[in-house]
Order: C-alpha cells, then sequence, then structure tokens
C-alpha cells in the first residue's frame, strides 16, 4: 500500500510552493489545441491558492534537448492559464529557468499568487537529474508539489532530485488518483479483478502480464499482440503481426495462467483484412479456420467481442491498457468499442490505464463512465508492472 502525504496534508499558508506540473500540451502555431491536461491541473492548483500559498507551477514541453526553442516555451501556457483561473499567472521567461525573471517574480509574490516558469528542459541537467538544476529549483520554494504522473517513472531534477533539497515533498491531486487507482487497486482490488491488454506488442507488455497473472482473475488479450499467442498455440495468422522471438514467451504464460487458475481468454475469431488500410476487403474468420494466407488480422471478431463482455458483467475491478484493434480506422474499431461499452455498464471500478486506450475511450464518448482514466502512457505501464516509479517514491511518506 502507498501511503504518501499529500495537499490536504500540510499548510502551505505564506510559503513558496513549487508545483511540478504535467502542462506537455500539444500546440500548433502557439496555440494549445488540447487543453485537457491544464484542466486536470486546477483542481490541486486552486487548493493551494485557496490555502494561501505562493505557487509557482513547472513542466516541460516537448523535447527541446536541453536548449531554449521558443517553438516549445510555456508562454501560451501562462495565457491559457491565467484564464482558467481567473487571476493573472506571471510568467518567467527565462532561458534558465531559474534566472533572474523567476527570482523577482517569486519575491515579489503576495499569499495566493501563481508564477509559471519555462520549460524545464531547456536546461540539459533535467533529463540527467543533475544536482545543480535540482538545488536552483529548491532555492526559489519551501514546498515542493509533484503532480505530474506522465513524467513519475523518470528520475528528473524537476521530480526527483529537488526533493533531496526541500523538507517537505507532497504529492497533488492527480498523483494521489493515480497511486488510489492504478497502484492500490492493482496491489488489493475488489475482486473478481479483470484486467484487458491489447495494443500491437507483447515486448512492450511482458512484465505487465507476468505481474498482472499473480494478481487477476481473468486476463483478456486483444490488439495485435493476441496473434503471437494465437500462434502460439498453433493457429494459423497468415500476415498478422507476429513476435517470432516471443512465442515462447506467449506459450509460458498460457502454462503461468494455467497453473493460477486464471481465465486467460484470447480471441476466438478475427476481422482479417488483405491489407493494413480501412479500405482493404475484410471478413470474419474463427480461429478454427484460421486467419487466411495472405491476410492478417486487424480486430476481434463478433463472437470474441460477446466472450470478452460476458467475461466482464462480474467483474468488480478492471484496468484496461490498450485497443482490441486498429481502432484508428472506422472498420477495424469495432472490438474496441464493444469493450469501451462493456465497461461503461459495469457497477465496478473501471481503470483505463493511459495512453491509447485512454484516447480510444474519449474518443467514444465514454470517458465520464469510467472510474479513473490515468494520466500517463509509461508511467501507467511501469505502475502495472508492479515497478517503484521513482516520482511517487521521492514524495513524503505519511
Amino acid at each position: 500500500m502507498l501511503n504518501k502525504k499529500s495537499i490536504d496534508d500540510i499548510n502551505v499558508k505564506g510559503k513558496r510552493v513549487l508545483v511540478r506540473c504535467d502542462f506537455n500540451v500539444p500546440l500548433q502555431e502557439g496555440k494549445i489545441t488540447d487543453e485537457n491536461r491544464l484542466v486536470a491541473a486546477l483542481p490541486t492548483i486552486q487548493k493551494l491558492i485557496k490555502d494561501g500559498g505562493k505557487i509557482i507551477l513547472c513542466s516541460h514541453l516537448g523535447k527541446p534537448k536541453g536548449e531554449p526553442k521558443p517553438e516549445l516555451s510555456l508562454a501560451p501556457v501562462a495565457v491559457r492559464l491565467s484564464e482558467l483561473l481567473g487571476q493573472p499567472v506571471t510568467f518567467a521567461a527565462d532561458a534558465t529557468v531559474v534566472g533572474e525573471n523567476a527570482k523577482k517574480a517569486v519575491s515579489e509574490m503576495k499569499d495566493g499568487d501563481v508564477v509559471l516558469l519555462e520549460n524545464t528542459r531547456y536546461r540539459a541537467e533535467e533529463t540527467k537529474n543533475v544536482d545543480a538544476f535540482s538545488e536552483d529549483l529548491a532555492s526559489i520554494c519551501d514546498v515542493f508539489v509533484n503532480d505530474a504522473f506522465g513524467t513519475a517513472h523518470r528520475a528528473h531534477c524537476s521530480n526527483v532530485g529537488i526533493t533531496k533539497y526541500v523538507d517537505t515533498a507532497v504529492v497533488g491531486y492527480l498523483m494521489q488518483k493515480e497511486i488510489d487507482f492504478l497502484g492500490n487497486a492493482v496491489n488489493n482490488p475488489e475482486r473478481p479483478f479483470v484486467a484487458i491488454l491489447g495494443g500491437s506488442k507483447v515486448s512492450s507488455k511482458i512484465s505487465v502480464i507476468n505481474n498482472l497473472l499473480d494478481k487477476v482473475d481473468t486476463l483478456i488479450i486483444g490488439g495485435g499482440m493476441a496473434y503471437t499467442f494465437l500462434k502460439a498455440k498453433g493457429e494459423e495468422i497468415g500476415n498478422s503481426m507476429l513476435e517470432a522471438d516471443y512465442l515462447d514467451y506467449a506459450k509460458e504464460m498460457i502454462e503461468k495462467a494455467e497453473e493460477k487458475g486464471v481465465k486467460l481468454l484470447i480471441p476466438v475469431d478475427t476481422v482479417e483484412a488483405k491489407e493494413f488500410s480501412n479500405d482493404a476487403e475484410f471478413k470474419t474468420v474463427t480461429s478454427e479456420e484460421g486467419i487466411d494466407e495472405g491476410w492478417l488480422g486487424l480486430d476481434i471478431g463478433e463472437k470474441t467481442c460477446k466472450l470478452y463482455a460476458d467475461a466482464l458483467k462480474e467483474a468488480k475491478t478492471v484496468v484496461w491498457n490498450g485497443p482490441m484493434g486498429v481502432f484508428e480506422m472506422s472498420n477495424f474499431a469495432t472490438g474496441t468499442i464493444a469493450v469501451a461499452k462493456a465497461l461503461a455498464d459495469l457497477d465496478a471500478v473501471t481503470i483505463i490505464g493511459g495512453g491509447d486506450s485512454a484516447a480510444a475511450v474519449n474518443i467514444l464518448g465514454f470517458g465520464d463512465k469510467m472510474t479513473h482514466i490515468s494520466t500517463g502512457g509509461g508511467a501507467s505501464l511501469e505502475f502495472l508492472e508492479g515497478k517503484e516509479l521513482p516520482g511517487v517514491a521521492a514524495a513524503n511518506d505519511k
């Protein structure tokens, strides 16, 4: 059980509070095209304002690779944040992140004021977790709050290094939610506990499958990775995606599930297409028939959709990571939609583990029906692997 101090456990009145946010938003010609991450950060920021802290926000944006790139400046974020918060957000434009502008802005702050620092990755030290930059960040604050789950699996200056130089390091509401749902639901779930894993590659989910087989009652496999499992069972997969190096691993996992008494479900029918295109000729084939030579599987079939939906009916906790097919092509989105619908109807804790499944759920309009949609791609996967995330570990324990 992860028990970390949060912003509810501290008093920030009159204190300088540095908050590591995730403002890594898509920009087009200086305009923010998706502000979900800004909106998600508001509850933490508003709570700290209300408590009378002096709030200094920092984040990375894109990959400037340690040098100032004007097109990756956080200036547009400051403008939009001040509109969302209904109060000015002072932007400290320093190529060194903690420079004259930042120091001056911070020294002039009153309780409840908000300052935003420049892109933390303008400094080459950030991603290498070099002490000098961590000390710079610590020098302008009394308290550190980490609310950026998306980078929690990386040890950088602005989320881990800084904690060596401040006495108080706690998590914000977003991080707290990720720990509560992703971390603790997986380790202490209400049962039956079902995990659904999709996406293209077995190789990227090896540790996840292995970790979850020790914890779940049912494991459902879909997406491109299912073909390696089907092939491991001796079925014909045509030109479908295959990771030949992982056939033995897939066999081991099938055996491990049997030993553990875990139901491991893989597709019983497949939507196959002549080529990788939404306009390709396609049809459904059963696993017995196998995928035709020269064709490739791009989605789970109708029977599999029903099998998976039925397996979810009794579930009390569900974690879903990775789509069931090539959901960006409308002809091969049926399986992913079916799973999203099945989850939306459940009276259960439903957790979407970031990345493509989060995008799918939101695009399909089921976002508000899920208990929790994780904000981290790589970080959610590592949490599901049972790994300790540096960004979470660095916060003070309760």
